[in-house]
């Protein structure tokens, strides 16, 4: 038999992203006991991990019939996305051949990317001051 404070353990465990086993090794209980449990309460309980804020953890109220919210704020929204800039899809990455050099380069964002950087605009609109 289960303690209340296992019952609450499971639960509070469960939503900060702990397994199954993990959480019945921390609690000393079978698997199967953790499993059968949350199954039974989990509809009592609503809340889930991604009712919080991917930023500073706290908890979102989530709109009905609309998408679901990930931050709690801009602030949070921005904090986060520059910190983990690996995360963003970045679909308009294009490729172009330099006008001044030569090379080949990609760049994000513009269609009309001219230059491999600003050495090459400045050499190729100005000259190279060796005249």
């Amino acid at each position: 038999m289960m303690t209340a404070e296992q019952k609450s353990d499971i639960i509070s465990l469960r939503s900060n992203g702990l397994t199954y086993s993990e959480i019945a090794d921390r609690l000393e209980l079978s698997i199967n006991t953790v499993k059968s449990f949350y199954r039974r309460c989990k509809d009592t309980s609503k809340e889930t991990a991604s009712s919080y804020c991917k930023c500073c953890g706290k908890p979102i109220v989530q709109p009905t019939g609309a998408r679901e919210k990930k931050f709690c704020s801009d602030v949070c929204r921005m904090k986060w996305w520059n910190s983990h800039r690996e995360a963003v899809n970045k679909k308009a990455v294009y490729s172009y051949k330099c006008e001044c050099c030569g090379k080949q380069f990609q760049a994000y964002g513009s269609k009309n990317r001219k230059y491999c950087g600003r050495v090459c605009y400045i050499r190729h609109r100005f000259g190279d001051g060796d005249e």
